[in-house]
């Protein structure tokens, strides 16, 4: 029989996203044959987390300061703003190394069916910090699904009347995908998305 500490353990882990029950299992089983201090470490990043990372005041991503790194880098470009989902997808873009502007994280997108309105994301915020006069282009960066779609186009009525530049990210095949195995939507945004060499 199990002890219940390491049943609670597994139960927890298996909370996360992503991780069934035997990873679940593995995690606490290599935590339990690590050195003590590893669990103490791991116990404590986790503790801080929770206690001192919050919003960024300005932009909605993740910081422990007031202002997150990129609202304090005076290198970005504030003239443009790439609008993103989530802080995840604001890193997948900052992998790139491609941007160098400024973000703004909506931390969801427009889902009436799981009762999310405008209210309910940072748009408000994002009108406001357009108040300042500096950007003169927006980067939509949701995701290519209904509800980020939908999210985009809701913005870009919002903003076009602001005498803003508009853009959203191309969307398309992948690198290393082939023709015949995508399918119709993909292959449609490919052509409309298609840009002269």
């Amino acid at each position: 029989m199990t002890p219940d500490p390491l049943n609670r353990l597994v139960a927890q882990l298996a909370k996360l996203p992503g991780i069934g029950e035997k990873t679940a299992q593995r995690l606490a089983f290599h935590i339990l044959r690590a050195p003590g201090e590893y669990a103490q470490e791991l116990s404590q990043a986790i503790r801080e987390v929770k206690e001192k990372v919050h919003l960024c005041a300005r932009c909605f991503s993740l910081t422990d300061s007031e202002l997150c790194g990129f609202c304090r880098d005076h290198r970005r470009d504030e003239r443009t703003l790439c609008v993103v989902e989530t802080f995840a997808d604001l890193m997948a873009l900052e992998r790139t190394r491609e941007f160098k502007g400024r973000y703004h994280v909506l931390h969801g997108v427009l889902s009436p069916l799981d009762g999310v309105g405008p209210e309910q994301l940072r748009i408000k915020e994002l009108l406001t910090r357009l108040g300042d006069g500096h950007v003169e282009e927006i980067i939509l960066a949701t995701n290519p699904d209904v509800e980020g779609e939908a999210t985009a186009l809701y913005l870009t009525r919002l903003l076009k009347p602001m005498g803003i530049r508009v853009s959203r990210i191309a969307q398309g095949l992948p690198m290393g995908g082939d023709l015949e195995y995508a399918d119709q939507a993909t292959l449609a945004k490919a052509l409309s998305a298609r840009r002269e060499l």
